[in-house]
């Protein structure tokens, strides 16, 4: 169970930014002995592989918070974000110091499943977002959002480390920020609508 929480808290962070959750276990798993990651996922904590990591986060944080940039970059993390999603949850999960079920271990294709279906749920819920952000705050308004994402990203992926039992709340609370995102999405849509067939 904590193993579950851990990945869906790690899969979750990484819809939002698909980077933070993999260096923040790479780092780990690097320098303490919380994390011993198993022998498929040790690359994870290499140096060629935070260092990459570290650079393609960099790119992210700064394209993130570019208005309309930010919308070709979201396009283009819609593989990127569900499949590190799916890597970390599987990463963790196989990780004895983190959980000792058995039956995790011997599917490891229900992690990777799982953690893909969160991640790209919660990235399919920035994606939705962000275009209306844009367009109703001039693009003022992605900076502060893509920090805010970010800064999320890092407590999701911290809490679902050292505590998996808080990840459960967070969940509930980016679920219903989602739900709440995705209705004013559609609702903003609707009223963009009506006043196109009025103005014609």
């Amino acid at each position: 169970m904590i193993a579950v929480l851990t990945g869906m808290g790690l899969s979750a962070a990484a819809g939002l930014n698909a980077y933070i959750p993999f260096l923040v276990v790479a780092l780990v798993a690097k320098f303490t002995d919380y994390i011993t990651l198993p022998q498929p996922y040790a690359w994870i904590e290499s140096w060629w592989a935070i260092g990459i990591g570290s650079v393609l986060l960099l790119t992210e944080v700064v394209l993130d918070k570019i208005p309309a940039v930010d919308t070709v970059n979201d396009a283009v993390q819609t593989f990127i974000r569900p499949g590190m999603g799916g890597l970390i949850f599987a990463a963790t999960s196989a990780a004895e110091e983190v959980d000792k079920s058995v039956w995790m271990q011997q599917n490891p294709w229900v992690g990777v499943v799982l953690g893909i279906v969160v991640s790209g749920l919660v990235h399919t819920g920035k994606v939705a977002a962000r275009p209306p952000i844009n367009v109703s705050t001039a693009g003022m308004g992605a900076p502060v959002v893509s920090t805010v994402e970010d800064g999320a990203s890092v407590g999701l992926s911290l809490a679902a480390l050292f505590a998996p039992l808080l990840t459960l709340i967070a969940l509930v609370l980016l679920a219903w920020f989602l739900i709440a995102g995705w209705l004013r999405v559609r609702r903003w849509r609707r009223a963009r609508q009506r006043a196109a067939r009025t103005a014609s």
